[in-house]
Order: C-alpha cells, then structure tokens, then sequence
C-alpha cells in the first residue's frame, strides 16, 4: 500500500467486484413440492447436496450467535445431527460462541451450498444437550479431535502454535491411541430448535424463490410463506 493508501497496481483486486455474478438457473421451486415439515424438506434436500451437489462439506453451516448487548459473530461448525427435534452442533463451551449462547441463545444457522444456487437459514434458540447424548457423539469422534477437546481451550488467547502443540503432545501421550479419552466436561452439544426455516433456490434475474416455515406458536404444525427476493 501506498502511504497516501491509494493501491499499488501489484496489489489492485484484479476483477471487478461491481460486475461479478451468475445467472442463476431456471429451476424453481414451489409451494406444491415442499414437505409437510422443514425437517423433511431438509432431508431432501441435504439428501442432493451430500450426494449430487459436489460440495466439499455439505454439513457445513455458518453459526450466528450475539451476545448479551446484541454484537454478532459468526463462524463455521459441521452439524452432527438432526431430526424433528432441532440441528445439533458441537463446541468447547467456553468458546465465544458457547458463551454467547449461554448468555444470548437465540442463533442463526446458514448452509450455504452455492453449486447448488440454494441457501437454508434456519433462525431459533439453542439448548445444551445432555451429557449422555454428547457422551455418545464424542466417542465416535477420531482419537486425534478427542485430544483436541482438551488440548485447545477455544476462542482464549495462546502464546504461540508451540504451545498448542506442547499441550496436544502431552495428552497424545497421557492417552494413546487405543485407550479411551474423558470427555470434557467444558465441552458438548448445543440443538437449535428452529422457529423459522428458509428454503432459498436461486433463479434467474435475481427473482429467487424463498419459501419460509414459520413453527405456530401453540407448537401445532408449521405455516408457510413466500417472501419476496
């Protein structure tokens, strides 16, 4: 950079951002094709994704939280798990994001699956879930990210990658591979249970179709609307 801050040519952004876009296809979708739930309907379509969507991760989703005077962050996580009763994620507790929900639990999940022109946001509240349940989870998790739970105490600050790697190396060899690790008592589950679930596939002229389950508030079913793009 220049100290007048004007962009060297070496460094200039070589597109031009204002002109970047793709046309979006043809195929829409319609009230008449969604499922009687937003689980069922993700089930579909998280069914495309992971088979015919050619995604890396499929699974991965960007986590909103905010926190007690409402300042928002934002990261990426894998969902482990879903079904009727909410979207279920893993995390140390004491991260940002752990703390912030335990201060704030409203959250935002976003599965952004770009080759497919399709987004799905889900926006509700996010509950800790039990111990067995993250018991059960953690014991299928690769020895390596086991460690990993104890070694890393996320989102605090650390003096340096030798020192993360000091602590890793000592617990790889406190607890071999073969032998069973604890699970972390700072460490486990948070299920967001949705209020609301966006289906979103891109079309064409920037005329997207956005069909959105609204949960009723007596918990008697799920109202859908269209909003517009």
């Amino acid at each position: 950079m220049r100290q007048d801050g004007d962009v060297t040519d070496r460094d200039a952004i070589p597109l031009a951002l204002a002109s970047m876009r793709k046309q979006y296809r043809a195929e829409g979708l319609s009230e008449p094709e969604l499922a009687a739930t937003p689980f069922e309907q993700f089930a579909r379509w998280f069914k495309q994704a992971a088979t015919d969507g050619g995604l890396f991760e499929p699974n991965a989703m960007v986590v909103s939280t905010a926190d007690a005077e409402g300042r928002p962050s934002s990261r990426t996580v894998l969902l482990k798990h879903f079904d009727e009763r909410g979207f279920v994620f893993y995390t140390n507790y004491g991260s940002r994001k752990g703390r912030e929900l335990d201060a704030n639990p409203y959250v935002s999940l976003l599965f952004p699956w770009h080759p497919m022109a399709r987004q799905v946001i889900v926006r509700g509240t996010a509950r800790r879930t039990g111990r067995d349940e993250t018991a059960a989870y953690f014991r299928t998790r690769p020895h390596g990210s086991q460690l990993g739970a104890w070694a890393s105490a996320q989102s605090s600050v650390v003096g340096s990658r030798d020192e993360l790697d000091a602590a890793y190396a000592g617990l790889a060899a406190r607890y071999p591979e073969g032998e069973q690790v604890p699970v972390p008592p700072h460490w486990g589950g948070f299920r967001v249970v949705p209020r609301t679930v966006e289906f979103w596939q891109g079309r064409e002229n920037r005329l997207h179709d956005r069909l959105c389950y609204t949960a009723a508030e007596d918990g008697g079913g799920w109202r859908v609307e269209r909003l517009s793009p």
